[in-house]
């Protein structure tokens, strides 16, 4: 029986995050000092709003300027968001502190649990990144 959960013949398909913020260019900002982001695309509008496509280590995901006229809010016009990013990095404790150090709130410590080295920040931004690694086994 043929696997229906893998899309058949395309190996090209991603799936990225486009996270809506209150302030763009600030995000992307905060995003390369915590993450070390590059940009990969950018268009800043006449108004100030950004659109941006970032990358980390070669993980993309997006950034906008909310923009309710599209259905597009920011996690603080919600008051809180729906999804949290999972950032798979070799050291979760440096990455953790660089994000920290950049402006981010720490929501839950680094340390092991679940079969995992991990912690939780939320960005300026009203977004939760969980930062962290799958353990050894018997780690």
């Amino acid at each position: 029986m043929a696997d229906e959960s893998r899309s058949a013949g395309n190996t090209n398909t991603s799936i990225a995050p486009m996270l809506s913020v209150r302030n763009g260019a600030k995000a992307v900002e905060f995003y390369k000092a915590a993450f070390g982001a590059g940009e990969l695309f950018r268009i800043d509008a006449d108004g100030g709003a950004v659109v941006a496509r970032l990358s980390v280590a070669g993980a993309e995901f997006w950034v906008s300027d909310e923009s309710p006229e599209h259905l597009n809010f920011s996690p603080e016009s919600l008051g809180g968001g729906t999804v949290r990013m999972v950032m798979i990095v070799d050291e979760p404790d440096a990455a953790f502190a660089r994000a920290v150090a950049a402006g981010a709130t720490v929501v839950h410590p680094v340390d092991n649990q679940y079969g995992w080295r991990l912690g939780r920040i939320a960005d300026p931004f009203g977004h939760h990144w969980e930062i962290g690694k799958p353990l050894a086994e018997g780690g």
